[in-house]
């Protein structure tokens, strides 16, 4: 088999389908002569609040940004408790600590790497105001068990939807189930803008009103503030490409998925732990994770092979420096064991699907390399 090089992300290849309409839009705007909250940002938000069937988009500086106000607007009593999995990337930690609140780390599923609606039970105490959902990897959270357990102790919803754009379970789409959805448009991201911007979604009417104000000041009207605001705008620039993109992208997640039947096909569930999958969900693949007990020794694997990877995430959020004494004396095994065990497999929109038969080959060679050597702790059944 001859080596080929893939990458883990190309984001020029990504963006190349796009440049002729992205230089488009900027002529447009750069002549416009508005660069600042104009009609690029409201026709975007326009017209995503439309594909995920919201009835307001409000645009912001970031994915962080997103999480934080959407938190802060909901004006929940300082020191409540908000439960967020342990397994999240930091952001949703730092957003709920930003907005003076308290995060309370609850175990993932498994299975699905999302938050264990069980675990959530046992996690709400008096103090608990809010549940932060992530939905990992671009599989939406058990939302009906969710939302019936947020009903039944009068708890808001608030979803991380940084990496499930245009995911949807029995077709509602991710960020329309609770009070506010929460998006980050990074560039890696299936609809990924040229620099930082995000995004947030709700159907009440007070909360987008406000949200208007807490996105630029605390102000709607110029030098005069009604709340203590922040300054968090959606690019002009970024809005317009981003309103380019989202045309294509159905087509995006489309590949993706087409990238993760290859794999489902291909690898051996018995060596590598794939991804959940059921029929009433639709994933878009943001990140396509397996696990392996010898994470590391097959990374490097694959990285001799030409086949380039990533790890979402090397450290749990307990265990960073700056966020343990949030979680002094706390375990969470389940949350370790994932962080030690994930590899993220190339599924980018510029993955061709000869590169992902060439990752599935790679890694049938790398079982066929343990059988040569002998297996023992290293078998995927002790381990995991």
């Amino acid at each position: 088999m001859q080596k080929r090089i893939v990458d883990y992300e190309n984001l020029k290849k990504v963006n190349q389908p796009f440049f002729e309409e992205f230089q488009r839009s900027i002529k447009r705007t750069i002549e416009s002569g508005w660069y600042i909250l104009g009609e690029e940002v409201k026709r975007f938000e326009r017209e995503f609040a439309e594909y995920n069937g919201s009835k307001y988009c409000i645009g912001v500086a970031s994915g962080l940004d997103a999480l934080t106000l959407g938190l802060d607007v909901l004006e929940l009593p300082e020191d409540s408790e908000v439960l967020v999995p342990s397994n999240t990337y930091i952001a949703t930690v730092l957003a709920i600590i930003r907005a003076g609140l308290r995060p309370v780390l609850v175990e993932p599923e498994r299975t699905t790497y999302n938050i264990d609606p069980e675990r959530i039970r046992m996690q709400i105490t008096q103090k608990t105001r809010a549940i932060m959902v992530v939905h990992l990897y671009g599989k939406l959270c058990d939302m009906s068990t969710i939302k019936a357990i947020s009903s039944e102790y009068g708890l808001a919803i608030i979803e991380d939807c940084a990496q499930s754009h245009g995911s949807s379970w029995m077709n509602k789409k991710a960020g329309t189930f609770g009070e506010i959805g929460a998006f980050s448009f990074y560039p890696t991201k299936n609809l990924g803008a040229l620099g930082d911007s995000g995004a947030i979604l709700t159907d009440n009417d007070n909360l987008a009103d406000k949200l208007l104000y807490f996105r630029n000041y605390g102000s709607k009207k110029r030098y005069y503030n009604d709340y203590l605001g922040y300054n968090s705008k959606l690019d002009e620039l970024q809005a317009g490409l981003l309103t380019v993109k989202l045309k294509y992208l159905d087509r995006i997640n489309k590949h993706k998925n087409t990238l993760a039947t290859l794999y489902f096909r291909g690898l051996d569930a018995s060596e590598f732990v794939l991804p959940a999958q059921d029929s009433a969900y639709y994933d878009t693949h943001h990140i396509f994770p397996i696990r392996h007990p010898r994470r590391d020794a097959l990374r490097e694997y694959l990285a001799e092979n030409g086949v380039k990877t990533e790890v979402h995430y090397p450290v749990p959020p307990h265990k960073q420096t700056a966020y343990r004494r949030f979680f002094e004396g706390q375990q969470f095994p389940i949350s370790e064991e994932l962080h030690a065990t994930i590899l993220s497999l190339p599924i980018s929109y510029a993955t061709s699907e000869e590169d992902a038969h060439y990752v599935v080959e790679v890694l049938d060679r790398f079982e066929d390399r343990q059988d040569k050597q002998g297996r023992g702790r290293g078998s995927r059944g002790v381990d995991l």
